[in-house]
């Protein structure tokens, strides 16, 4: 029995050949665009000499039952940055080293055959595309018969190291991932860049399989992808970039039949245009793809979290509150004769806001075309009520509960003064960290 269970499980060791102020790693496994959750463990940091030179290093090793699934794993040991090191599980134990500060171009594999193989490829095939990609470049600056032969003779060994790769990977895993990485080249040498750069995102996709359930199941779609759409379909252009976008996301989309590796993409990209804030794309994707899946596979936490954190963002409505005025009832979206409207989260038991209201007050007096709703976040009432007789003229909400208002939480006030510039159908389109750029915006 001992000896059976010895042989029941397989090791994932690695060393970072450089102490990192992380004292922990997490072992994920790949699906789709997601990261399933399967083991974490505290590092072991010692001591070593190499060539008489101290180096601190730490070690780890997980240990895989025998029925674990075979696929992409990650070995994650930062939140922030390219902190992971992701390689293939294939029923053989996996050793590897690698320094943390750039572990992509670090890592070496001591012991599995699969991630042995994939990186002896990754090195010789890159070696020889950036050969060819040099000679394209200089056709394009120097066309010539020579430069053109050399292109096809250094073609030739590019498709030579992709076919002795292909054989030595028979029947393995990584043989997947060797067929999908060539890049589809040109069999003549490109004499414009305009159709050099046409032709590289035209093939991008050729050779990758997105029903290949072993590619799928790894992070070389995603990746892929996000080269893709972030990296190769640039321009300084915003409304020009904006429209590459679409059409760059289109084009992923027309690729993946998938409906759950669908949903993924969709959310993983509505989440990258969410944190730079790009509500023109979050929208196109949720009404283009992600509000037409299956309602089954769309999540209604997710919809309404990622919307909730542009909700008060420059380009969106801002969202409606009512209060009750002088025995009169009040709603943002109804308020009409302005211009513009500033709305000023405050509180009387703020000192930057008894400083800063009375200057907006004062400012605003000659602002005709522009009204001011002024809302109060406030434990009580009692202060409230005898302070905002100062500030005539101006529309007064109450909101009880301070930070844990529902109108606050909802424009995501987080500190007091916070202000919002509306214009005349309400939409957001400034937020003035300050009194100043307050007087700044309307000066202009």
């Amino acid at each position: 029995m001992i000896a059976s269970l010895s042989q029941a499980q397989y090791s994932i060791k690695g060393t970072m050949t450089t102490s990192h102020e992380n004292n922990w790693v997490i072992l994920y496994k790949i699906e789709g665009a997601k990261q399933i959750y399967i083991d974490n463990m505290n590092v072991k940091k010692d001591t070593v000499f190499v060539d008489g030179v101290k180096k601190l290093i730490a070690n780890f090793e997980f240990e895989l039952p025998e029925k674990s699934q075979k696929g992409s794993y990650r070995a994650t040991y930062a939140l922030k940055g390219a902190g992971f090191i992701d390689f293939l599980f294939n029923n053989e134990d996996i050793s590897f080293t690698f320094n943390p500060e750039y572990p992509e171009q670090s890592v070496s594999f001591l012991k599995s055959e699969e991630n042995k193989l994939y990186k002896g490829y990754l090195q010789a095939i890159n070696t020889k595309q950036q050969k060819l990609d040099s000679i394209q470049m200089v056709a394009l600056r120097n066309p010539n018969d020579s430069v053109s032969k050399t292109y096809k003779r250094i073609l030739e060994k590019v498709n030579d190291v992709q076919s002795r790769y292909l054989e030595k990977s028979k029947n393995m895993m990584v043989n997947h991932f060797i067929k999908a990485t060539l890049r589809k080249n040109s069999p003549e040498i490109i004499m414009s860049m305009q159709n050099y750069l046409s032709s590289f995102k035209v093939g991008f996709f050729d050779n990758m399989d997105f029903s290949d359930e072993v590619l799928y199941n790894s992070s070389f779609l995603v990746d892929r992808i996000t080269n893709y759409i972030f990296d190769l379909n640039y321009s300084k252009k915003a409304a020009l970039q904006q429209k590459i976008y679409k059409e760059s996301i289109a084009k992923v989309m027309t690729k993946i039949q998938n409906l759950e590796f669908k949903k993924d993409i969709s959310e993983f990209l509505i989440t990258q245009f969410e944190a730079s804030k790009n509500i023109e794309i979050v929208d196109y994707i949720f009404d283009n793809y992600y509000k037409k899946l299956p309602e089954g596979l769309q999540s209604e936490k997710f919809t309404t979290e990622i919307l909730g954190k542009l909700a008060v963002e420059i380009g969106r409505i801002a969202p409606d509150f009512s209060w009750k005025e002088d025995e009169s009832e009040y709603s943002l979206a109804t308020l009409k004769g302005a211009k513009y409207y500033v709305l000023a989260f405050w509180s009387t038991g703020c000192s930057h806001c008894l400083r800063e209201i009375p200057q907006l007050h004062t400012f605003m007096k000659n602002k005709t075309s522009t009204k001011v709703i002024a809302f109060g976040m406030e434990k009580d009432n009692y202060a409230w009520d005898n302070y905002i007789h100062r500030l005539s003229g101006w529309h007064h909400v109450l909101g009880l509960g301070k930070w844990e208002n529902k109108t606050a939480r909802t424009y995501q006030v987080y500190s007091t003064p916070t202000y919002l510039v509306l214009d005349a159908d309400k939409k957001i389109i400034a937020k003035p960290d300050t009194i100043k750029d307050v007087m700044g915006f309307f000066d202009k």
